[in-house]
Order: C-alpha cells, then structure tokens, then sequence
C-alpha cells in the first residue's frame, strides 16, 4: 500500500530529528523541513495527507502556516506542537482547522498514538474511495452511472425494449439524461450499425423544420442551390432522435406522422417519395397530454410515439446515486482540467446532498465541474462551490439554479483573471491557476485569449 505521506517543520535541527525518528512508522513517507516557507512550497506542490509544525519558528509561524494550509486544502490534517502552550492558541488553533495541538516536550507514546490516529482515517478514506470506485465501476450502464432502484429500473427497461421498438417516448426533467437513455437504446438495438441523428426540435426555425427533417430539391424556395437529404434519409437503418419534440409545430407534427406510418419521406420542392427504414426516439421534459388539452400537440402524434414510454428519474429520485455521480464527474474534469483532486470534503458533501437538484444530472456536472475548475487542493470544498448554493433558501429548491454560466464561459473568465493578476505572464498565470505552462497555453488558445485579451 502507498505510504501515507506527511511534512514534519521544526527550526530546531535536534528537535526535527527526534520528531522523525519517533514517526518512523511502517506506513508513513516523512519529508523534514527546517525552513516553514520551503515547507510550504512543497506542501503546494506535493500535497502531503499529514503536516506536523512547530508553533513559533522566525519567517513563518505555524499559526499562518496553518492559514496557508487551510486556504490551500482543508482536508490536510495539521498538527501544530509547541513549547508555548496557552489555551487561547490551542483553541484558536483548533479553530482555524488544526487537526490536533500537542505540547512539548512531546511524549513519543502520545504522539504515535494522535499521528496513528490520522493515518488509520487517511488509510479507511482510501479504503472508502476504492470501494466507492469499484461500486462506480459495476453501476455504469451505457454512460449512464447510477445503483439506485429507480435506475435499476430503467436500466432494465431499456435492455428489455431496446431490440424490439420502433417509436418511443422518453419523458423527463430537464437535465436527467434523456439524450443518454436514447443513445443507450440505439447502441442495444438492430439499428446500432446505422447512424444516430439528432435533432433539437427548440433549435430549428420552424420555415426550415420541413426542409431539416426530409430534405429538399434545388429551388424549391430562396437559397435552394442544391439538393439536400433531410435527416430521416441521413437516419436510414438507424435511429432518428427528436430531442424536445414538444416544441415541433403543428405543420411539422402532421408530416412527421405521416412519415412515421408510411416509412416515406418526399423532399421538398419534389414530388417523388423515397422509402426509409427508420426508428425513432423521441423525448421531452414538457407533459405532452397538457399540449394536446391546449390544441398545441397532436393527439395521433402523442400515441405514434408514446407506444412505449420510458421515464427518466429525478435526481432527488435517485437515493444513494449522488456519490457515485460525484465521484464519476470530479474523475472527469480533474482530468479534464489536469488537476489533483481527488474528491469533497465532508462539509462540501453536506451541501451538495442539502440541494434539492432542479436541474438534476446537468446541474450537478455544472457544479462540480466549476468547482474542479476553481480549485487548487486536492479536495473540493465549500469556497470552492457556487455561491447560489450556500444562500439562504437554497434548500428548498431554488429559483434559476439552472443558469449557471457554461463551463466554456467560467473557463474562460478564470484564464482571463489569471493573466490580468499575472500582467499576462503565463509562467506566473499558470503557477496561480496551478496548471502546467503547457495547459495553460492549450486553453489559451483554445478560448483565443491574447495578451491584453
């Protein structure tokens, strides 16, 4: 097993040596600094689990080591031993997050017994995080994570439908993972080896939805200058997926149909129809039989499709998969963002579990992703969340806690900050962001930021 890694700064030579002799454990990488700023440099650069510092030492007290410490990664056990022993240092020191505060001389017995503590925490979070990786492992299903009984449940309705649909409906708040369900039925169905199109039926201006969907023939209409194969031919032998169809207008909803029973398409402008061997999914977070009480969905249309129809669950349907899909996305964007973080911290976990998640799956990737982009330390923390989360009343499920900024544009903006506090130094930029020099200009060129922006 990797060793559990710990910083020992005293400025007494004697003291450091007899510090370390007496944590020569089995299971403990001990790396001794007399100089607490050299200490610190290599606490930000290594990340060790346990820091063990003098109190009073000259350039750096191990009061405002403790605060770098702290600020840098509070999931860094600190502990600070002293000759100086007061109360109200113990306490303030307690305060700001140590971990333990020892007088001296220190008893050897004593602090093997406090440092082995630590490590038997450090050794059962590792233990936790491998259970928790194996348990990621088996509840993966088509890029879908999740071991609650509502996904159980879904998962097996997609296995049981996939070989066998035609036309189906998958339901569900916005942010569950629609998109996922049908891209999982396509990959399980006879139609895997043909093309999977989607469509965004908010997206597309409803004089073209004609043209996008079958097609059209040169000058048919103003800009006509070529023939064009719609997406139900580009889906032939494959699965045409008409994401938020609920927003497809009526016009549109009559010829699909259309096309859905006769298998035919005709091209616009054309007067010739062409058979096509399509299936499709269709998906919406809006109640469809609502539409259809208001004339704005068309009742054949809903029943073509609706054949069969598979629900995505909640977030807050889906106990005990929090965990697991926060795991899932802080592996994602730490290798995403080439960053050292390895999960949240206790009080972190708190308010994520405290949110009610109206934007479900989407909104929790947009957080943790955020946080992983602002972070430094290797566990996420509450400083690192967005602030919409830790307001008051954010319990109760907030209002407009979908419109978080895209990652694109935090992404950007934290490069941004980065090179105007650098005066557009990328080595300096880069040691701030706590990111290679290489990255660094990756994402820089990726986001086109010169100097000056």
């Amino acid at each position: 097993m990797t060793p559990i890694t710990m910083t020992l700064i005293d400025d007494n030579p004697a003291s450091l040596e007899l510090l370390s002799t007496v944590l020569n454990a089995v299971n403990l990488k001990v790396t001794c600094f007399e100089n607490p700023e050299t200490a610190l440099d290599h606490i930000l650069t290594d990340h060790p689990q346990i820091v063990v510092t003098d109190l009073m030492m000259p350039g750096m007290s191990g009061m405002e080591l403790l605060d770098r410490v702290m600020e840098f990664d509070p999931s860094i056990d600190v502990v600070l031993v002293t000759a100086h022993y007061t109360t109200e240092s113990a306490v303030e020191a307690i305060q700001k997050g140590a971990a333990d505060y020892i007088n001296k001389p220190v008893s050897p017995a004593i602090l093997r017994q406090k440092i082995g503590v630590l490590i038997e925490k450090h050794e059962a979070a590792r233990k936790t995080q491998e259970i928790e990786a194996n348990l990621a492992a088996s509840s993966e299903f088509e890029g879908m994570i999740g071991n609650s009984t509502s996904m159980g449940e879904l998962f097996s309705k997609i296995r049981r439908v996939a070989p066998h649909f035609r036309s189906i409906l998958v339901t569900g708040d916005t942010g569950t993972g629609k998109e996922l369900v049908a891209r999982a039925l396509f990959q399980m169905s006879p139609a895997r080896r043909g093309n999977f199109v989607p469509i965004n039926c908010s997206a597309v201006v409803e004089t073209l939805f004609e043209s996008e969907l079958f097609g059209h023939v040169r000058g048919a209409f103003t800009g006509a200058n070529a023939d064009k194969m719609g997406l139900f031919e580009h889906a032939h032998e494959g699965v045409l997926f008409l994401d938020e169809i609920g927003d497809m207008p009526l016009s549109t909803q009559a010829k699909l149909l259309r096309a859905l029973q006769n298998q035919e398409v005709q091209r616009l402008g054309s007067l010739q129809a062409r058979k096509v061997n399509v299936r499709v999914i269709a998906a919406t977070h809006q109640n469809l039989r609502d539409k259809i009480a208001r004339g704005t969905f068309r009742e054949d249309l809903f029943y073509r499709l609706g054949m069969v129809e598979i629900s995505t669950p909640s977030l807050r349907e889906r106990e005990g998969d929090l965990r697991l899909l926060v795991r899932h996305f802080v592996e994602k964007y730490a290798k995403l963002y080439d960053k050292r973080v390895q999960g949240l911290t206790n009080r972190a976990q708190m308010v994520l579990s405290r949110h009610t998640w109206p934007g479900n799956v989407r909104e929790l990737e947009n957080v943790i992703g955020h946080a992983a982009m602002m972070s430094p330390a290797t566990m996420l923390d509450v400083a690192d969340l967005p602030a919409y989360l830790l307001q008051p009343g954010t319990l109760a499920r907030p209002t407009g806690a979908t419109e978080l900024p895209s990652l694109e544009s935090q992404e950007k903006a934290l490069l941004v900050s980065a090179m105007t506090k650098a005066g557009d130094n990328q080595s300096e930029a880069a040691r701030i962001l706590r990111i290679s020099r290489d990255t660094l200009r990756y994402r820089l060129k990726k986001h086109d930021i010169k100097s000056g922006h």
